[in-house]
This record gives structure tokens, sequence and C-alpha cells, in this order.
């Protein structure tokens, strides 16, 4: 019985520090996911964490380009760039002079303080970037499914975590009982309360502190858990033509609108039929990646017979994959963003000519939604007299300000909900 005991004892005690050590995993791993997290919910529209401008400029070695204390810098330019120009900062305005002087986001009583340190830190030390491939490895990488990004690790890590203190709590519990029984067998006196137990009962107020505390985390956790369903950023499914955006808007610099010609007429940008496949592909029958075998998925689609030049033989509809789906409750039309409101594609998709298969590159949360009406600035409208004539009187009841989405109604629910 003592030595069982005794055993039960050692568990015990090897249990509390491999908790211990877990919760510091844990806290390492929520404070390394949050700033990459916050970071392509706000910032990955316009700015990429490598070199390459986007919208904005890259983000390599930005801690060495600007002005030092260079945390002190990123931090009030992050929180308020407005401000920091007005206020005479050379670099700020060099900055936005040197990007068409495209005004960037305000994030002041957007991100807390902290959330903001949590991206300068990300900024200053991303991700390793994917070294050279050969065309065959780029080619099997289209192949690959999106794998998961472990964006949820740090919940399951909580989780686990709440499970370890109960088991702990119950085996020590157990093991006093144990001690209890086998006391009373031996005819020795119970054993006295724990130091802990003891403790508990002469500072019950500050328990019940520490109780409520314990509680107010784990439901501030679980909330953080509800937020993430039904947010699929970074989806990416194979589709069934392995198609590379990075090969046609980038290298060949084809417009978006070409093959998403709906997008500046209506409410969906649409997926481009075969047909528009086909005014390039009748000539060019093999890719730089694939060679000739997914192009000929797309002459298998329409039924065209590359022998004898001709749509003889019977057709195989495409069925891709859709990406981006919105909530059936929410509009969006796509006219409305890109000819009225000027916006590019990249705003939302991401930088597509950098990327191969289609993936979703913004969370579409309503917050995100939200947070960009209140801050892009809507152009005035010279063709359409009933909106240059609310331009007008907006400029007038706002002078100074800018006139965003917000202040022309872009927050009223029944804007996006109906």
């Amino acid at each position: 019985m003592n030595c069982f005991i005794s055993s039960i004892r050692q568990f015990y005690l090897k249990s509390f520090f491999l908790f211990t050590f877990f919760l510091l995993v844990v806290n390492f791993c929520f404070s390394q996911a949050d700033g990459e997290k916050i970071f392509k919910q706000n910032c990955a529209a316009c700015h990429r964490i490598d070199g390459q401008k986007l919208v904005g400029p890259g983000l390599k070695d930005v801690a060495s380009r600007v002005p030092q204390p260079a945390d002190e810098w990123l931090f009030k330019w992050i929180k308020n760039n407005v401000a920091l120009q007005k206020a005479g900062d050379a670099y700020a305005n060099k900055v936005f002079n040197d990007n068409a002087k495209l005004p960037m986001l305000v994030f002041e009583g957007v991100l807390s303080d902290d959330a903001i340190k949590s991206v300068i830190a990300y900024m200053k030390n991303p991700p390793a970037p994917a070294s050279n491939v050969t065309a065959a490895a780029q080619n099997a990488a289209l192949v690959t499914p999106q794998q998961n990004t472990g964006e949820s690790t740090p919940y399951i890590l909580f989780i686990v975590s709440v499970v370890l203190i109960m088991i702990v709590i119950i085996l020590g519990v157990v093991l006093r009982n144990l001690q209890t029984v086998a006391n009373a067998k031996k005819g020795l006196p119970p054993l006295a309360r724990l130091g802990v137990v003891k403790w508990a009962s002469n500072h019950k107020r500050l328990l019940a502190l520490i109780g409520i505390l314990c509680l107010v985390l784990i439901a501030g956790a679980t909330y953080q858990a509800l937020m993430e369903i039904g947010v699929y950023q970074t989806y990416k499914p194979v589709q069934p033509i392995l198609f590379s955006h990075q090969t046609h808007a980038g290298k060949l610099t084809i417009n978006c609108v070409y093959c998403h010609s709906d997008a500046e007429k209506g409410k969906t940008a649409g997926v481009p039929s075969a047909n528009v496949c086909m005014n390039c592909h009748k000539a060019i029958s093999s890719g730089p990646l694939t060679g000739k075998v997914e192009i000929a998925k797309i002459y298998d689609a329409v039924g065209w017979n590359i022998e004898t030049g001709k749509y003889d033989k019977p057709q195989h509809p495409i069925e891709w994959v859709r990406v981006h789906a919105l909530a059936d409750f929410a509009y969006f039309n796509h006219s409305q963003h890109v000819v009225v409101g000027k916006q590019a594609c990249a705003n939302c998709h991401g930088d597509m000519a950098a990327t191969d298969v289609a993936l979703q590159n913004s969370p579409l949360t309503m917050g995100w939604c939200i947070d960009c009406h209140r801050k892009t600035e809507v152009p005035g409208m010279t063709s359409n007299p009933y909106y240059a004539d609310l331009h007008k009187k907006l400029a007038e009841k706002y002078k100074g300000q800018s006139i965003t989405v917000e202040k022309m109604g872009g927050l009223d629910c029944i804007k996006c909900h109906y």
C-alpha cells in the first residue's frame, strides 16, 4: 500500500512540474501566433512580409529602414500614421510620397497597444521564406492541398492545459484519500490539512478573486475560439484544373477583369468560362509548369479537337471549387467596390500575381468589412450627378475630414443585410 502511495506521489509531483512547463509553452504559442494572426487580418491585404511591394511597400528588414529606435517609430506609424505625418516626421512623409500618396489605415482605437506590439514583433521576426524550387517542385506544390495553418493550435493547447489541471487536482485528492486510509489501518492520526488547503481557508477572498479571473480568461479564450467558427482565411482547395495565377496575372500581366469580367458589371466577379481560356489556348497547348496535362483538360471541357482544329468532341463542363463565399444574409457587390469605390482587387484578394492556386486571403468577417468602411475614402463621382451632389454636401458637412464609406451610410445594417 505504501509503495503504491509513493508511486502516486511521485507521479503527482512529475505531473505538476510537467504542467508548469506546459503552461510556459502555451503562453509562448499564444504570443507567437497573435502577431501573425493580427497581421493577416489587418495588414496582409496591403503589405507582404517579404520585400515584394503589394499595395504598400514590402516589410522585409523594415526595422533597419525606419528611424531608430525602430519599435517606437513603428508603433507610432501603425497606430496613427496620419498624426505622425502631420507632426512633421520626415520619414513618415517620405513613405507616404514614395507610395503614390496612398493613405494607410489608422489603427488607433482599432488595435490595442499590445496588439500593435505583437505585429511589430512578427514583422521583425517573420517566418523563413521558401527556398527557390524547380519547375517540377512548383508543379507538385500546385497539386498539394492546403494544409492546416495551425492558427487553432493555441486554443487546443489551452483546452489541454485545463484538462491537465483537472487531472492534477484529481490525483492530489486520490493521493490524500489513500494516505488517510493507510493511516487509519495503522492507527495513525489523520493527515493534517495540506498547506494549500490551509492557505485557501485563510484567504477566501483572494481565492475567489483568482477563481473569477480564471473564469474570465476561460470565457475570453472560448469567445475567441467561437469567433473563429466560419472564418476560412487561407482556405485553398485543390481545383479540377491546376491554374496558376502567378503565371497568368504575374508573368503574363493579364488584367484580372479580362477573365473575371463581371467584377465591373455586377454582384459577383464570376468564374471565366472555358471559352475565355480558349482565346489564348487554341494556340498555346503547353504550359511552363504542367506541360500539356492541364491545358488538355480545357480542351476536354469545351470539346476541342486539337488535331482537327474543331469543336467536334463531347463537352465536359469544369466543376470549379468555390473559394470565397459570404453568408447568405450578407450582400456584397463587386461593381460597387471596383467601379464606384475604385478598390484594387488586391485589397481583398491579396497579390494574386504572386500566387499559384487561389486562396481566401482575407477573413471576410463583418468586423473586417466595417473597419475597411471606416477607413476607406470614397472618391468623388463626377459622372453621376446624384452622387456628385451627395459627395459635395458631405464635404461641406465634414470640412477637413476624409469622406469615408462610413460617412456615406456604409455602416447602416440594411446596406449589407437584407
